[in-house]
């Protein structure tokens, strides 16, 4: 397997796909996508949100509870086994059952070694039309989290997490060279023509900002196509996956209608420099702070 010659260089995996109503597929097909990327030269790996199934949260069915699964649990055994495989970190975002009447929109972090090294538990949880995600996931529990890996320390936020400053600078204060944040985001087809254009520069530019802001890498991992699994319109995911290096600048980034294995070399090394020459942790006003934690300052 080729791998970069430099030590501090490493190379990214985003897997872009487009989910079909059988979610044993489109497990497979990840799987493959993941092999593939691995082939390629990835050593660290992650999904798009919820990768296994189309997104349920379109309505509010009890039925789509069967979809969830343990953690440990099938899909973490398929992944532990091809990380050990390949010698690659592996970010799977599941639908987690953790008890009866209590699930999570989870990612679970699996390392070079196949070692499950954690879980993170999606904290902003949306209720917004076609995104009924407060039906079925509880609030995660867990807080923001980094983790070190063979390749480097990662943090891992899911989709409306990559809203929140707060969410990337409390996982970039615990040393997170890259965060990485599983999604699934897309137009209501109704709207696009109308404010598609912003809606995704509004997507794009918060990310990009928590890059600037923590001096740190961004690898957003997005789906693609039109779901439709309660008739109507549906959503159309507009894919455009991308990767962000430490001041902000697109270093990669997939189409919007098709699907796509991304392999983006990073250098942590910029890590480092970037937070020297632009020191905002460093200057950040941590007396002045107490009113972040007050829902609004009347």
């Amino acid at each position: 397997m080729k791998r970069p010659a430099s030590a501090n260089v490493v190379r990214l995996g985003l897997l872009q796909t487009r989910a079909t109503p059988d979610p044993r597929r489109n497990f497979r097909h990840t799987l493959a996508l993941a092999e593939k990327a691995a082939r390629q030269g990835a050593q660290i790996i992650c999904t798009q949100e919820l990768f296994c199934s189309q997104y349920f949260c379109q309505s509010e069915d009890y039925a789509n509870f069967k979809l969830a699964e343990p953690i440990p649990g099938p899909s973490t055994d398929a992944f532990r086994k091809l990380a050990r495989k390949h010698r690659v970190v592996v970010i799977a975002s599941l639908f987690e059952k953790r008890a009866a009447g209590v699930y999570h929109n989870t990612a679970a972090i699996i390392d070079a070694d196949g070692s499950l090294l954690g879980i993170y538990r999606k904290m902003h949880i949306p209720d917004d039309p076609l995104y009924y995600e407060k039906f079925y996931f509880t609030p995660g529990d867990l807080g923001f989290r980094a983790w070190d890996t063979r390749y480097g320390r990662i943090g891992v936020l899911i989709c409306w997490d990559q809203w929140y400053p707060e969410a990337a600078r409390l996982t970039a204060m615990q040393g997170a060279q890259i965060l990485f944040y599983p999604t699934a985001i897309g137009w209501h087809p109704s709207e696009k023509a109308k404010v598609g254009v912003e809606q995704h520069a509004a997507w794009e530019t918060i990310q990009r900002s928590h890059a600037v802001a923590n001096g740190c890498y961004v690898a957003a991992v997005n789906r693609i196509g039109r779901e439709t699994p309660v008739g109507g319109e549906g959503i159309e995911f507009w894919g455009r996956s991308f990767v962000a290096g430490t001041s902000g600048e697109i270093l990669s980034q997939a189409p919007g209608e098709q699907e796509a294995v991304m392999v983006v070399p990073v250098d942590l090394a910029r890590v480092d420099e970037t937070r020297t020459h632009w020191p905002f942790l460093r200057d950040r006003r941590i007396d002045a702070y107490e009113g972040i934690t007050r829902r609004f300052l009347d």
